[in-house]
């Protein structure tokens, strides 16, 4: 389970962050990475919902479905499967996010590491000294980190694919992994602190997970963005992971040495 104050608390540092940016004037390291991830994200969209479509007619046709459904000719069930047909491609549609989310996460590791220190830096009013050694290691601890988590949310994934198909059960499927999806992005954007810190993995992976309900709420605002055509597609990804920075700024995490 998660406590609602936490995603809450994650949620709110959102718009500390919108005032964060304006206030520091880092809007040039928003917008152009952000049209980046826009164009990229708009064109897979196009390709997964096209390909989901034909997913779901192979399966119904492997099964005989398709052609039970239309000899039964009832209202209900093509209803019915209307709505499993619309529950999977969801569902193929937040496998995407994923997929997309940690390809995206691994190529742009440099700019939210030097992100997440920019904003620290200036929250403390001090200089983090440039060192490109460290710099690569931030990035190299994102990159397997993403994998990590990449990995763990694929079975999750798989194992809510194939539930997706199981008529009222699968209407469920799509919530569930939104909020996998969630937990997994805010973690992402979460770790760039305690890589600062020096924390190792499982230290970070332990205190995400005594505190699921902060990467939730991070994740979640990330994905509402996501519904925002453009603007949101451009602006969500650096918001995320400067509000991550700042919620846990204010939870005064240890340092490591």
């Amino acid at each position: 389970m998660f406590s609602l104050r936490e995603v809450l608390g994650a949620v709110q540092s959102y718009g500390r962050a919108h005032q964060f940016i304006s206030h520091h004037r880092l809007w040039k390291w928003i917008i152009i990475p952000g049209i980046i991830y826009c164009l990229l994200f708009v064109t897979g969209i196009y390709f997964v919902w096209d390909y989901s479509g034909v997913f779901i007619d192979y399966v119904l046709n492997l099964l005989t479905l398709k052609t039970w459904i239309e000899e039964l000719q009832n209202s209900w069930v093509n209803f019915l499967f209307l709505l499993v047909g619309l529950a999977v491609r969801m569902v193929f549609l937040l496998m995407y996010f994923s997929f997309f989310k940690y390809l995206f996460l691994i190529i742009g590791s440099p700019l939210f590491a030097y992100l997440s220190e920019k904003t620290e830096a200036i929250m403390q009013n001090k200089d983090f000294p440039f060192s490109f050694s460290q710099l690569l290691q931030d990035v190299v601890r994102g990159v397997r980190l993403s994998f990590r988590n990449l990995l763990y949310q694929t079975v999750f994934m798989l194992i809510i694919a194939i539930l997706a198909f199981i008529p009222i059960l699968g209407w469920l499927t799509p919530l569930i992994a939104l909020f996998v999806e969630c937990y997994y992005f805010g973690f992402s954007m979460m770790d760039y602190s305690f890589e600062r810190r020096r924390w190792t993995m499982q230290q970070s992976i332990t205190y995400i997970g005594q505190h699921k309900g902060m990467a939730i709420g991070n994740g979640l605002v990330f994905y509402l963005g996501m519904f925002i055509p453009v603007i949101g597609w451009i602006l969500a990804p650096c918001y995320a992971v400067i509000a991550a920075t700042i919620h846990l700024q204010q939870q005064k995490l240890p340092d490591v040495r």
